[in-house]
């Protein structure tokens, strides 16, 4: 790093710049001046700091970059083509089309060198911090004096728009307290958001802010290459704390009539102003999607010295391997997120039990055998761990320099746990799970979406599932929300109805490795139910089964239900049974899983020839009629909840067998029963 800022240097950042605003001009959409502005910080970082091999990008000890304000996408994508990335320049001519490699936003598993899908403020810092965090809690486990093979950085491009969002606010106080060291989040503080000046709605001093967070913090001149150039040297320097750099950088760099404009920040610059900015960098401004021959060298530079490291440490883990061979089988294994063998055997089973017991408190079982097992699992709750059951007996809190634990300890911080977790996920390592109640969710919903969507295996472990939880009142009574979560594609919501569900809704959780799962699990006890005369727990795989057959050749009606209300729907069963009313019970812990089967399954479950259809939930109706059909009902609950003692809410709310019997024998009857 004795070079500084050159001729080539700055023709690579005039490339970066055009690039940009052909793209955008050709889209005829996005959001040339963060690319603008950005330019030579991001040219400077790419050619001097970041490591990178574009030859394998997924190479596990690389440097990780994440653009936080994903609208600057354009930026990302033309260094990932100077740099040598699989991204072509027909793929930049084609930004924003349908099925090109150069979506709007960046998404991870789309596009070569993308490592975190943004887009949505503040949540790619957040990704940032849980992949710093593996970082650590990966080179505590496997590093040694002679061989490290954990030894790389995370690397922020963020701006003022990430800065205004809570969940980078909440992710950046943990990484303070965590002393992430190896984090380094530039601040693009250009000053404008689509409203126009900042000034019209944020003050604050984000400097102060951020010392006060326990980061180091800078301030410098964005287009200043000496100040960059040293700023980050100094972040690289630093060995306590994580790292802020706060540039003063001008939108839209260069444009003679749009720099500093709002009018720059999310649409084209027009066709003659990005002629006007060509002729003022001169450049030919008839002529479009120029890289001129010079201006790759910095970047593939760079790449070369990254294919270089990347040798080098593939020698490292060869010698590990040799000197130690089950610490690199096991560092192997957690970059290749595998699950180790046997560990399923672990699993607990649970013996019948009318008295019950809480799913949570079965989940804290599974979590406290599975743990010793699967050494990478590792989580936390945000500050609810206590009601959420999720500490690891033994297992050790991640603290400042303390890095060998595996409890992690989010805080009240729910936004910024969910960003956290999803980069965990992304950094790749561990099996990562964060707790709290159901309720809250609400406050983690952008990250699950974002995980959903990246296809990332997340465990989120909600507890406290209904209005059984009782007298804390409707403020904490979830009710739409497993409605909600199962409206997002792509994630599994599963609510078991007791300890043994319980044990293969982990199981299934964890041997999903291609997307998120939430559990849903009660806070009161609920029967552990006799499985030697009901189906067997397994049957949770398939998403619902028979948990219960009708007594005569067919069922004259299915009552559907999952979670506490699934011993309900048995106790409404035995009198309808004992009515002469054939009745079969279906257990329905998830709905992804039970989409996901064959329709033969599905029918044989459903019996398109039973109509009559009886769903008990305390929950929202809303999505229940894909199951129930045109003659199926809901004993469901469309209303908030209130304080009292869950079983009287449950009594009061129509949660009892005699009005299950009393619905199911009417809807029996209008079905021809």
């Amino acid at each position: 790093m004795t070079s500084r800022f050159t001729a080539t240097d700055e023709l690579c950042v005039q490339t970066i710049r055009t690039l940009a605003m052909d793209a955008v001009q050709t889209a005829s959409c996005g959001h040339p001046g963060a690319p603008m502005g950005l330019a030579t910080i991001a040219e400077i970082l790419w050619s001097r700091f970041l490591r990178f091999d574009p030859a394998d990008p997924d190479w596990p000890d690389r440097d990780r970059f994440v653009l936080s304000c994903g609208h600057a996408s354009m930026l990302l994508y033309a260094l990932l083509h100077l740099a040598g990335f699989s991204v072509s320049l027909a793929d930049i001519r084609s930004f924003r089309q349908w099925q090109s490699k150069t979506p709007g936003h960046p998404e991870f598993g789309l596009t070569p060198g993308v490592e975190s899908t943004t887009g949505p403020l503040g949540q790619g810092l957040g990704n940032a911090v849980g992949m710093a965090l593996a970082e650590r809690l990966l080179a505590a486990r496997f590093n040694d004096e002679v061989r490290p093979v954990v030894n790389h950085r995370t690397w922020v491009l963020a701006s003022d728009g990430d800065m205004m969002e809570g969940v980078a606010s909440e992710a950046s106080s943990l990484a303070g307290h965590l002393g992430l060291d190896r984090l380094c989040v530039i601040y693009d503080a250009n000053r404008i958001t689509i409203d126009g000046s900042i000034s019209l709605a944020f003050s604050e001093d984000v400097a102060g802010r951020y010392r006060a967070y326990g980061w180091h913090v800078q301030a410098i001149d964005g287009h200043d290459p000496d100040q960059i150039e040293d700023a980050l040297a100094a972040a690289v320097a630093e060995t306590d704390r994580p790292s802020l750099i706060l540039a003063r950088t001008h939108i839209a760099y260069g444009a003679p009539h749009k720099q500093d404009s709002a009018a720059a920040h999310g649409a084209p610059l027009g066709e003659d102003e990005v002629r006007a900015t060509k002729k003022a960098f001169g450049w030919d401004p008839d002529a479009s999607f120029v890289v001129p021959e010079e201006a790759v060298r910095p970047l593939r530079a760079q790449a070369a010295r990254g294919a270089e490291a990347r040798r080098a440490w593939n020698e490292r883990m060869q010698a590990l391997e040799a000197a130690d061979a089950d610490r690199g089988a096991r560092f192997r294994q957690a970059c290749a997120g595998t699950l180790p063998d046997g560990w399923e055997n672990s699993l607990p089973v649970f013996p019948a039990d009318a008295r019950g017991m809480a799913t949570r408190a079965a989940s804290g079982r599974v979590i406290a055998a599975l743990a010793p097992e699967i050494e990478l699992l590792i989580g936390g709750s945000a500050d609810l761990a206590v009601s959420n059951k999720t500490d690891i007996p033994g297992g050790g809190s991640v603290a400042a320099g303390c890095y060998e634990g595996r409890i992690l300890h989010f805080g009240v911080r729910e936004h910024g746990m969910g960003a956290i977790l999803s980069g965990l996920a992304l950094h790749r390592g561990f099996v990562p799970f964060g707790a709290t109640f159901l309720i809250f969710s609400d406050y983690m919903r952008p990250a699950i979406r974002l995980a959903a969507l990246s296809g990332l295996g997340v465990i989120y472990v909600f507890t406290h599932d209904s209005i059984g939880l009782g007298e804390d009142g409707p403020t904490h009574q979830p009710v739409e929300h497993l409605a909600s979560l199962r409206a997002m594609p792509g994630l599994h919501v599963i609510r078991p109805a007791d300890a043994n569900e319980t044990v293969e809704a982990w199981r299934a959780a964890l041997q999903r490795r291609d997307g998120p799962t939430a559990l849903a699990l009660t806070r009161q006890k609920v029967p552990v139910l006799d499985r030697s005369h009901l189906a067997g727990a397994e049957g949770l795989a398939q998403g619902a089964y028979v948990l219960a057959e009708s007594s005569g050749p067919r069922p004259r009606i299915i009552l559907m239900a999952s979670g506490s209300e699934v011993s309900l729907a048995l106790e409404a069963r035995e009198e309808l049974e004992a009515g002469g009313l054939p009745t079969r019970v279906v257990s329905f812990p998830c709905w992804e899983l039970f989409a996901a089967q064959p329709p033969s399954y599905r029918n044989e479950v459903l019996p398109p020839d039973v109509p009559a259809r009886l769903v008990i939930e305390a929950g929202a109706s809303m999505g229940w009629d894909r199951w129930i059909g045109p003659h199926g009902s809901c004993i469901a609950l469309d209303r908030f909840g209130a304080s009292a003692p869950g079983p009287v809410l449950m009594d009061r709310l129509g949660f009892t067998p005699d009005h299950v019997v009393a619905r199911a024998r009417e809807l029996a009857g209008r079905a021809g029963g």
